[in-house]
């Protein structure tokens, strides 16, 4: 793997320099993620107990086959080192792109670039101490009477994984329609214009998670929202498209 050196505004890579640089990227988030599974698998019980804490008092996972348990805690820490790893994938994603900016959007882009993992961690932590709790005792409590609800192991940690991995890439909010706004997508008129649809939409998305408690709901809502008026900032400030993709809009709209 070559040592990846700074690409500057106005270097023009080959493609050849371009795919080798994307190859780079990918070595070290494989590499990330390896040695995130390392200590995860080291630490299997740390993490399985981490993980069981949310469920109600009494319900600890199971399992339906000799081997299920030894499989389900690589799995499950698997699951770990992806979530561990994730904002090092997700920064060498964006610094992949980060070229794109010119010099002066660079200094503010920079700092944003930074705030990747700060987010996603945000969005994980935030999943797990607000929103995962109440969503386990309304499902598992759910038509309590007429069923014998146990939780299965390997569902159970897919289940937690994916819930927390989609809050976390939520979180993204303001780095995406960053890129929107950069690449011409949209623009912060539209985006001033469409905040009404935007909170119809961080509703529908936040009562489509299993949670159907009236305040858990308005906890999920709030950190998007607020992301979401972040996000209008920081386009207004420095999400106008670049004279070149300015150019490439004009003459779409034109043809």
């Amino acid at each position: 793997m070559r040592r990846i050196r700074p690409i500057g505004h106005e270097d023009r890579l080959s493609i050849v320099e371009h795919l080798d640089e994307l190859r780079s990227r990918l070595i070290i988030s494989i590499l990330a993620f390896g040695v995130a599974w390392a200590v995860t698998a080291w630490q299997n019980h740390l993490v399985l107990e981490i993980v069981n804490r949310p469920l109600p008092p009494g319900i600890e996972p199971i399992t339906l086959g000799p081997a299920e348990a030894f499989y389900t805690t690589l799995t499950n820490s698997a699951y770990a080192a992806l979530l561990v790893s994730l904002p090092v994938i997700l920064y060498q994603l964006y610094a992949f792109l980060l070229p794109a900016f010119s010099p002066t959007e660079k200094r503010v882009a920079l700092p944003l670039l930074m705030l990747v993992p700060v987010l996603f961690i945000a969005g994980v932590v935030f999943c797990y101490f607000v929103v995962l709790t109440p969503a386990l005792d309304f499902l598992l409590n759910f038509n309590a009477d007429e069923f014998n609800t146990q939780v299965r192991a390997r569902d159970y940690y897919s289940f937690v994984t994916l819930l927390m991995m989609a809050m976390g890439l939520g979180f993204q909010i303001p780095v995406a329609l960053l890129a929107a706004c950069k690449l011409g997508v949209t623009s912060p008129e539209k985006l001033r214009k469409g905040r009404r649809y935007a909170i119809v939409v961080i509703a529908v998305l936040a009562s489509l998670l299993p949670t159907l408690d009236p305040v858990t709901l308005l906890l999920e809502m709030i950190p998007l929202i607020a992301l979401y008026e972040l996000s209008i900032w920081l386009a207004s400030v420095l999400g106008r498209p670049s004279p070149e993709v300015s150019e490439q809009i004009a003459s779409a709209e034109g043809s």
